[in-house]
């Protein structure tokens, strides 16, 4: 397989720094990598909070008409500018009314069909493959209703430990829907002892010894606390072969890492999409079930939206089932969640997931070696806080986030850095997750946040030890 970059990282930080003639940490070498990115002008496709509208911001420590350090990517998306002009589907409801559901440059009767096409790099899948529908936790319901079809001997699902409380909550109401005992039922897979990620060969000697008494593994694509990137095509193809149907949750990976699905072999996923598919808090959800699903595999539950186009408006009461994953639609999508999500897939359709990606393993990568250089356990610097990384030992196994522990509580790391407009994400007890999405990050913006955070750290450290006096 073809490596996704060329040279590691820190290889380039290295090489670039001496062609420069300074050191890896030298803002120069950030404004190089910044002049060199050929898609640094997607950033001017979304809006970016301005630090004067951000509540905790202290306007006397910033210049209040700057834009905000967004890094928070993981959590929100940034919003893209066309929303508001797509948003004229507004302005159609208010002139025509009903005809707006056939008429105009978005029929909303197809609203969600124009934009599945967009979604095909990204899942890395085929058309019929997707469906764009509901919300995400809603999906993983029906598709377990799908899937999961315990036996006596076949009744586990097998998840990674402190799976995104939602996965958690629906595979034990799953459980209970089929009168299964929880505890024997929910094969929880931990981290050996002293270690925050799983090893992909422990995830696959579980699969090998207790594969006979799994009906369904479903993992994060990408652990949304710990940032691990799972390996998908292993984890399929292992659990397929012991007879396990293997499933993802893919919240945090979509649009942060190149997908393929389809190659995979994977039976199903879904995903949300106000993450890094930037479409806004409660976006549209999207599915997928493998086309070789297509004739074994009917939908659990059905509605009209599942209904072929050409008789759905019949009302004959006479179900004629889409093929493919549109068959599990199941009621109409709001048009004004379509508008959102369409302003951002053309986006990405412009900009590859390939050169994305290979921009943000850089681009964190970068990230990763400034904190390691300035607060790493081994710096120089025996007087600064200690910043500690929970991150996989390869650079490739994660995505754009990075998630931080301190010598400090976080309580005080957090406000402080709310004070200077930095936008992240608090994870207790005491982690920050950072993200440099490569869609409108730049390399100068790691390197503002570094320089920053010194003077983060050390108000944090001022108001710790006041608050023990």
């Amino acid at each position: 397989m073809e490596p996704l970059l060329p040279e590691l990282p820190t290889d380039t930080l290295q090489r670039v720094s001496s062609e420069l003639r300074c050191h890896p940490t030298d803002e120069k070498v950030a404004l190089h990598l910044d002049e060199e990115d050929k898609l640094r002008h997607f950033r001017e496709h979304f809006y970016t909070p301005k630090m004067q509208d951000l509540p905790r911001v202290d306007l006397s420590l910033v210049n209040k008409d700057e834009n905000a350090f967004y890094f928070s990517g993981h959590s929100l998306g940034l919003q893209p500018k066309m929303v508001k002009t797509y948003l004229e589907e507004l302005d159609k409801w208010a002139k025509m009314g009903s005809y707006g559901h056939k008429v105009g440059k978005r029929p909303w009767i197809l609203g969600d069909e124009t934009i599945t096409g967009l979604m095909t790099d990204i899942a890395g899948a085929n058309e019929k493959e997707i469906a764009i529908m509901n919300a995400l936790t809603v999906n993983l319901h029906l598709l377990l209703l799908l899937f999961f079809k315990p036996t006596p001997k076949w009744y586990k699902i097998l998840l990674e430990a402190k799976a995104f409380p939602s996965d958690h909550y629906v595979i034990e109401s799953q459980l209970q829907l089929h009168g299964l005992d929880i505890e024997k039922s929910m094969r929880i897979l931990k981290p050996r002892e002293g270690e925050d990620t799983l090893r992909t060969e422990d995830i696959l000697e579980v699969i090998e010894k207790e594969g006979d008494s799994i009906a369904v593994i479903l993992f994060s694509g990408l652990h949304f606390n710990t940032g691990q990137l799972f390996n998908i095509h292993a984890i399929t193809q292992d659990g397929q072969a012991k007879g396990c149907f293997v499933g993802f949750d893919l919240a945090h990976e979509v649009g942060n890492v190149e997908l393929h699905l389809h190659d995979w072999g994977d039976d199903f996923a879904c995903w949300g999409s106000y993450k890094y598919l930037n479409a806004g808090a409660g976006g549209l959800a999207g599915v997928f079930v493998h086309e070789k699903h297509a004739h074994t595999i009917k939908p659990a539950l059905v509605g009209w939206f599942g209904n072929e186009l050409s008789t759905r408006f019949k009302m004959d009461n006479k179900l004629q089932l889409i093929s493919g994953a549109n068959g599990f639609r199941i009621s109409n999508p709001l048009i004004f969640l379509v508008c959102p999500l369409q302003a951002s897939l053309e986006i990405f359709r412009k900009a590859t997931m390939k050169a994305l990606r290979r921009k943000s393993i850089l681009l964190t990568g970068y990230l990763e070696y400034m904190i390691k250089h300035y607060y790493g356990k081994d710096k120089t610097e025996t007087k600064k806080s200690v910043v500690n990384l929970i991150i996989p030992s390869h650079i490739e196994d994660c995505g754009c986030q990075l998630t931080l522990s301190f010598s400090v509580p976080m309580k005080y790391i957090f406000k402080e850095l709310e004070k200077r407009g930095i936008v992240c994400d608090k994870r207790e007890p005491n982690g920050v997750q950072v993200s440099p999405v490569p869609l409108y990050n730049s390399f100068h913006d790691v390197y503002k946040f570094i320089n920053l955070f010194n003077s983060v750290l050390e108000s944090a450290e001022i108001k710790r030890k006041m608050s023990v006096i």
